[in-house]
């Protein structure tokens, strides 16, 4: 079956994988935004640990989609794998770090030997729900506006500063979308708690909170979508492979795309929904509406920096080192195979769908806590 296919149509075929398991991964990232608001939405440990613990229930499924969208990545597109992961290494490394000490503060927080104290390790789940989403917001903004990179003829990588990927929280487009990302976590760990912790107080302050952290993400988000569409983009021309600038690319491809861009607006509506119906009706869903939103939104977004004929990996410092689906892909034969691998993709998804619907049977409260291990 998918022997047949030619090569640009396997490399579309995995842009659009590799780019729906990002937009799952930000999705999951209210775990994260979660993690910020512990001390915000709870005033005392019972709800602390009521949220920590409602909380600790997915934080696996995050670190493993994030696993997973970079094995992802490094198979089907090797060479964006080994230029951004090979040269950007200082911001990867933080992002890595800030996900190390969540997995360490979720085990270790109540040990009883626990030196450190449940205190130390609260404020390292603060710092990964801080840094995480703005990191990685950060580093995808670099899939629009470029990073300090150049290739050799042997695809050597040569990084144009000394701070490796850091730099790019220079950039107020990427540091946008970095916020962006950030107070959407938020928001969706605020619509999680909702859902999830069986506790008046925590539902009222989570729903207050809601608008607070709405506001700037609107604000983030509409300012990082505008500029988008309106700055110039890098195109490639398929006959030659030359990576030209294109003024108005993306607004272009957002013309050029329209069941993509049905998605985009699809996807907007979603979160807006979510929000909107969970600060007028109350509820629990919103979630839901929010979450489905997000995914379609990210995915969407991701797909414009990779579809037609468009660099999805921009080099700053050298534009002829830019890097295309096309020129970072995989071979014929490597991406036939995964293909076949692909199709347990819906397995998995089930199987996280059942996981989380056992886990979150019904909301986490204080009982539970007296009758089973918590964190």
């Amino acid at each position: 079956m998918f022997e047949t296919l030619t090569l640009l149509s396997l490399q579309q075929y995995w842009w659009l994988i590799v780019s729906l398991l990002g937009a799952l991964f930000v999705f999951l990232t209210f775990v994260q935004g979660g993690e910020t608001l512990l001390f915000t939405v709870a005033k005392n440990e019972e709800e602390k640990t009521l949220l920590i613990n409602t909380l600790g229930r997915k934080w696996e499924l995050t670190f493993t989609t994030l696993v997973t969208f970079g094995g992802a990545f490094f198979a089907s597109f090797p060479l964006f794998y080994a230029t951004s992961f090979g040269g950007a290494y200082w911001v990867w490394i933080a992002i890595l770090f800030s996900f190390i000490i969540q997995a360490v503060s979720f085990e270790f927080r109540l040990k009883p030997a626990n030196f450190l104290g449940a205190r130390t390790y609260e404020i390292f789940l603060f710092i990964n729900g801080l840094l995480g989403p703005l990191l990685i917001g950060v580093a995808v903004g670099t899939f629009f506006n470029g990073a300090m990179f150049s290739l050799d003829n042997m695809n050597h990588v040569t990084w144009g500063t000394p701070f490796r990927g850091l730099e790019a929280v220079l950039n107020l487009h990427n540091v946008a979308l970095g916020l962006a990302v950030l107070f959407l976590a938020r928001v969706l760990g605020l619509l999680y708690f909702m859902n999830s912790v069986h506790n008046q107080a925590v539902y009222d302050r989570s729903r207050k909170h809601l608008l607070y952290n709405t506001i700037p993400f609107l604000v983030f988000f509409l300012y990082f979508l505008i500029a988008l569409l309106f700055k110039d983009g890098f195109a490639y021309q398929p006959e030659t492979g030359k990576i030209v600038v294109e003024p108005f690319k993306y607004l272009h491809n957002l013309m050029a795309l329209p069941i993509n861009t049905i998605m985009l607006l699809a996807g907007v509506v979603g979160v807006l929904w979510g929000i909107i119906s969970s600060l007028l009706k109350g509820g629990t869903k919103g979630i839901w509406f929010a979450g489905s939103g997000t995914v379609l939104t990210v995915w969407s977004l991701l797909i414009f920096a990779g579809f037609n004929n468009t660099s999805f990996y921009p080099s700053a410092l050298d534009l002829q080192s830019s890097l295309t689906i096309e020129n970072a892909s995989s071979t014929h034969f490597t991406l036939t195979a995964m293909s076949y691998v692909s199709l347990l993709v819906p397995f998995v998804v089930g199987y996280i769908w059942w996981a989380w619907k056992a886990m979150n049977n019904k909301p986490i409260a204080t009982e539970e806590l007296e009758k089973e291990h918590h964190y």
